[in-house]
């Protein structure tokens, strides 16, 4: 509240901000007083991070450091471990001592720039350094549409793409800023591959296989031999047969949202 003070005169909106503050919690259906931190889910929380985490900026500029803060998360950047050892531990005792704010151990530490993840990003390259989804964000993607895929089992192909594309579109905004495109490439034809795996799996029978793969160009020679290889979804999904009969053209006439011609797409308006 002292902060807020500095730069709020209005003895209202101070006392309402304190009143957010004290403001108790339910747990249990029971109404408990709260001792600290800040009601989560509402514009005061972000607000006040940032009002409290200024006087951090400040610190760090004055010491020289380049850094990136969003809200709690920081990194700061420096030429050699030691001097990042160094910088961790007087950062830390600065936020503990001045701020009265413990920093979270279990998430933090000391590493080179490219193993250190900001915002879902990764950095790779040592002289000109790039930015990358890191893995842990496109890990998360590839659960997110193994849920939705798994929710949708048995529906249609075309129904599929409909509940996949606004996480997609979602994500390749986000990353838009992404500059290593072999991540784009991958996930595009993993999920192209899903895709084919549940074409494959819905048509059940040989002969139902066969005629599908007959029907998108395929000989009735190639067609029987691979509607009958007995192999199982997966493997029929990245295999030749399945590749030529829906290619990247099928899906994009589906519909389904490309990552990597999405992203293209918005460098190019950038």
């Amino acid at each position: 509240m002292a902060r807020v003070a500095r730069r709020v005169g209005d003895t209202r909106v101070l006392g309402l901000i304190r009143r957010f503050l004290q403001a108790g919690l339910m747990r249990d259906g029971l109404v408990q007083p709260r001792r600290e931190g800040t009601p989560q889910g509402g514009p005061l929380s972000p607000l006040l991070s940032n009002i409290m985490l200024t006087d951090l900026d400040r610190e760090l500029e004055r010491r020289g450091h380049a850094f990136a803060r969003y809200a709690d998360d920081c990194n700061v950047y420096l030429g050699s471990r030691a001097a990042a050892e160094h910088a961790f531990e007087t950062t830390r005792r600065y936020l503990d001592s001045e701020l009265q704010l413990q920093v979270n151990l279990d998430k933090s530490g000391v590493a080179p720039a490219s193993r250190r993840d900001f915002l879902g990003y990764g950095l790779i390259g040592r002289e000109t350094a790039r930015l990358k989804g890191a893995p842990k964000s496109v890990q998360r993607l590839r659960q997110k549409v193994e849920d939705l895929m798994r929710a949708s089992r048995g529906r249609s192909v075309a129904s599929t793409i409909e509940t996949l594309n606004p996480l997609l579109r979602g994500w390749t905004s986000y990353f838009g800023f992404a500059q290593v495109k072999d991540v784009w490439r991958d996930l595009d034809g993993w999920i192209r591959r899903k895709l084919r795996g549940r074409l494959w799996r819905q048509c059940k029978r040989p002969f139902a296989r066969a005629k599908m793969l007959m029907k998108r160009g395929l000989t009735e020679e190639r067609a029987w031999r691979s509607a009958t290889n007995g192999r199982g979804a997966w493997w029929n999904a990245g295999a030749s047969h399945m590749n030529h009969a829906f290619p990247k053209s099928f899906f994009d006439h589906m519909g389904l949202v490309s990552l990597m011609d999405t992203h293209r797409r918005l460098q190019i308006q950038s």
